[in-house]
């Protein structure tokens, strides 16, 4: 008996080891361009057609260049202008956790819904810098919608952030909030806070070199530091040598000026910039977020004025400086809105397009900077930021052509993201 199951056994081995096994390739879906924004050369092509296999570009070219196989369904967006899918470089995903009125699970709902929101604006690809308060879950999250469990962008997270003791920059005095930032204590624990936010699976570090700002009775402008040199050179040098890259939330002052010595890779906002920090940064290769739109808001102007009199406010010398740092050719301006639910709607960031170009920026620098200039910041060119043969075919779509109308951006229509329509508000049939 024991024989005869032995050769039982052996006969299906032999005869499932006989079966070819075949992989087959996903279907070829075709996408027909109208127009077609090359964010490399900076150029408007007319007339491509763009051949996507299961998350990838397959081929892209002039439609009398490129074969459509017979039987493949095709999108036509040949009355539309197609854009690679666009990067934000600065949002949070996370509103502010106030654990009187709200439970962490209620928050990452939220911060899911936020996402999606940002998805279907356009925005493919996040880098979310610092969960508010929501300690390592923002990585939960980013795993979640990579494993597909949902749809969402994709995302490089920040985690807490961290922050010098005794700066009490994030949260309310008073209220404790549970996983809020890291706030460090010397140089040595400077380096552990790095290791121990990368060990829970941060992509970036989040710092913040500088607390606030204010005004003296005669309009002087101050920017309050928080590290000192030596603790932030520490969580660069840290960072670096695990080959992670660092945001640094600056506003201007001291403590901008040590972001650009010690060599963070990216510079928030930065109000206070000059020309010698500018001269700096474009030496050291550094990248620049303005974040316009966030920082110009009425609430800020009020506030200002309120604490002044009436008199001063950072906004004209915000705008100022970020006309001096357009001058200077070779600083790598990206798109970055700061988007955070509270003072700034998600989904509502393609307003940021328009704000730097009516601030000096041509269209073209614009959408390369949310494009391929974000996603060689955040290391993944060779991935995104382009429409081109092998990379994630992600899409976007707006009717009329943001070169001579840069709103289009706030008025997206289509939206693929790694071949997977999200949104199709165009009305094409596929055929």
């Amino acid at each position: 008996m024991r024989r005869w199951k032995t050769l039982l056994w052996a006969s299906m081995a032999a005869f499932f080891l006989a079966i070819p096994l075949y992989s087959q390739a996903p279907p070829i879906v075709a996408v027909r361009a109208g127009r077609l924004f090359d964010s490399k050369s900076g150029q408007m092509l007319t007339r491509q057609t763009v051949l996507i296999q299961g998350e990838r570009i397959a081929e892209v070219g002039p439609e009398n260049q490129v074969t459509v196989p017979p039987g493949a369904p095709v999108i036509d967006l040949g009355q539309a202008t197609v854009l690679p899918g666009l990067i934000d470089g600065h949002t949070h995903m996370y509103d502010t956790l106030n654990p009187i009125t709200t439970t962490k699970e209620a928050s990452a709902f939220a911060a899911i819904h936020n996402a999606q929101t940002d998805l279907r604006a356009g925005f493919t690809t996040l880098r979310d810098l610092a969960s508010h308060g929501n300690g390592y879950g923002d990585v939960d999250i980013r795993n979640a919608f990579n494993q597909g469990l949902f749809d969402g962008p994709r995302m490089q997270v920040s985690t807490r952030g961290i922050v010098a003791a005794g700066s009490d920059y994030l949260g309310v005095p008073g209220i404790t909030l549970p996983g809020a930032s890291r706030e460090i204590h010397g140089i040595e624990d400077a380096r552990e806070a790095v290791r121990e936010e990368l060990h829970y699976g941060a992509d970036w570090i989040k710092v913040y070199p500088v607390a606030g700002w204010s005004f003296s009775s005669n309009g002087e402008l101050f920017f309050d530091p928080t590290f000192t040199l030596p603790e932030l050179q520490a969580i660069v040098d840290e960072a670096h040598r695990h080959h992670h890259k660092l945001a640094a939330h600056a506003y201007g002052g001291e403590g901008l000026r040590n972001a650009i010595v010690a060599g963070v890779d990216t510079i928030e906002h930065g109000q206070g910039l000059d020309e010698s920090m500018i001269t700096m940064m474009v030496e050291k290769g550094l990248y620049y977020d303005p974040t316009g739109i966030r920082y110009t808001l009425p609430s800020i102007e009020a506030t200002d004025r309120k604490n002044t009199g009436g008199k001063y406010s950072i906004i004209p010398i915000f705008e100022k400086n970020f006309q001096l740092a357009l001058s200077h050719k070779g600083l790598k301006i990206i798109f970055g809105s700061g988007v955070d639910g509270a003072l700034y709607a998600h989904g509502t960031q393609g307003r940021d397009f328009e704000w730097l170009v009516r601030h000096g920026m041509t269209p073209v620098a614009v959408l390369q900077a949310a494009t391929i200039l974000d996603s060689e910041m955040m290391g993944m060119q060779e991935q995104i930021g382009s429409v081109e043969k092998g990379k994630y075919a992600d899409l976007v779509a707006v009717s009329g052509d943001p070169l001579q109308d840069i709103t289009e951006m706030q008025r997206v229509k289509f939206v693929m993201k790694g071949g997977k329509v999200i949104r199709n508000d165009l009305q094409i049939p596929w055929h």
